[in-house]
């Protein structure tokens, strides 16, 4: 079971950064706009295939997601760093989609879903250096 915390830091953001390999080791970073579809535990977010990070997940699936608050109070840090599966996006992940983000019902949408196999939320709120962590049973 996922804490509640986790997934109520996740649904009050809207940016990831997603982190990539290609097949010579070279890590690539790239800032995506996301949907979370709590039912299935998902990462939504679309980038075209021919872009860089869309080939590296195109061969490599393996990937890293960061979503941090910005904030230089010690006290109110908090980000959620993730390992993951990217996959192609189906129906039910563009309707999470276009629900978070309307106006993107007209675009051309390349959707890709990352499935979290561990889930780690820093939260100084809750004590400083505090850690919460989920990992997949799968």
């Amino acid at each position: 079971m996922i804490d509640k915390k986790i997934t109520s830091f996740v649904k009050k953001h809207h940016v990831l950064t997603l982190a990539t390999v290609d097949g010579k080791g070279m890590p690539y970073v790239a800032n995506c706009f996301y949907a979370y579809d709590s039912q299935r535990n998902l990462f939504i977010f679309t980038s075209d295939t021919t872009t860089r990070h869309g080939e590296h997940m195109v061969a490599r699936p393996n990937v890293a997601l960061s979503i941090p608050l910005e904030t230089r109070v010690v006290g109110r840090v908090q980000g959620i760093q993730i390992c993951g599966i990217a996959e192609r996006g189906d129906e039910e992940a563009r309707l999470c989609y276009i629900k978070r983000f309307p106006y993107a019902a007209v675009a051309p949408l390349t959707l890709w879903a990352v499935r979290p196999t561990m889930m780690k939320l820093t939260d100084n709120t809750l004590g400083f250096g505090k850690k919460l962590i989920w990992e997949s049973e799968e």
